[in-house]
This record gives C-alpha cells, sequence and structure tokens, in this order.
C-alpha cells in the first residue's frame, strides 16, 4: 500500500491498510502474485500498471525514465525460510507474463544494487533482475537503478 499512499501507510493502524487492500483485490484486477509451495503462500509480488502507483511518481529517486506506460514490479515478500531458493525469480518472470498478457509495453522494476549498498530489500536486487534479462534504463541514486524488460516485439 506504500506506493499507492505515501507516507499515510505508516501512519495509519494495520487493519486499516489491510482492509484497502483487500478491497483492491476484491475490485480487480489483482494487484500482485503469489507463489505457492503445495497449499503454502511462500512469496507475494506486486505489478500493476506504474500509474497505479501514484506515490512512485513523488520518489525522485524513481522517477521516470520516459513516457512509456510500463508496469511495475514494487514490491517482494519472500517467507523465511524460502528466501534463496529462486521464489522472488519465479515471481519475476510470473509478473513479465502477466503485464504482457495485459498488453503491457514493458515492464520496470526498482531493485537494490547490492555491488553499491549490502542493505536488504523488499525491492529484490538488481543482479536478480539482470538474470532475467531486464536492463538498466535510467539511475536517478547509486543503490537504486531502473530496469526495465521491453515486452513489445517478444
Amino acid at each position: 500500500m506504500y506506493w499507492r499512499i505515501g507516507a499515510a501507510y505508516r501512519k495509519r493502524p494495520a487493519s486499516e491498510n489491510r482492509n484497502e487492500f483487500q478491497a483492491l483485490v476484491r475490485e480487480g484486477p489483482a494487484p500482485g502474485l503469489l507463489a505457492f509451495a503445495g497449499e503454502l503462500a511462500v512469496g507475494w509480488c506486486q505489478v500493476t500498471p506504474r500509474d497505479a502507483l501514484s506515490w512512485i511518481d513523488k520518489t525522485w529517486r524513481l522517477k521516470r525514465a520516459d513516457d512509456v506506460p510500463v508496469w511495475a514490479i514494487s514490491c517482494f515478500y519472500v517467507r523465511k525460510g524460502w528466501r534463496r531458493k529462486g521464489v522472488t525469480r519465479a515471481l519475476i518472470d510470473g509478473a513479465v507474463e502477466k503485464a504482457k498478457a495485459a498488453g503491457a509495453p514493458a515492464i520496470e522494476a526498482y531493485p537494490l544494487d547490492g555491488t553499491v549498498s549490502p542493505s536488504s530489500t523488499s525491492t529484490g536486487y538488481a543482479s536478480t533482475f539482470l538474470r532475467a534479462g531486464f536492463r538498466e534504463v535510467a539511475r536517478w541514486s547509486p543503490e537504486k537503478p531502473i530496469m526495465r524488460y521491453e515486452l513489445r516485439g517478444k
């Protein structure tokens, strides 16, 4: 919800954020993907048109690289015990397919460059996106590349 409503996300009760997110899911289209191991949800990825995430445009590190109407992979959550087992990559692959099926011209991500900052992240790492075929299209701060996967013609 942070990329949808900004700092208000941290100021209101978790129940309010949860209720608003559940309403988004009910209204559709689904704002992301879940990864399962059997019946256990082991990961989440938000993927939606960038225009649905108005707060991204208010963040100077993530300002648009151009005017292409991209979809955005804006956050991940991978369950403890399932990290470093390919869940993030599976979610990235699923997000690419979802954006392609929706007719998006490209999909972007805003990962952390682990060679610049060893911090942990809920946006994934640039190296994972590079292996998935994304390329860097802009970098407004050293640690946060804007990475894109072109979907037209694929």
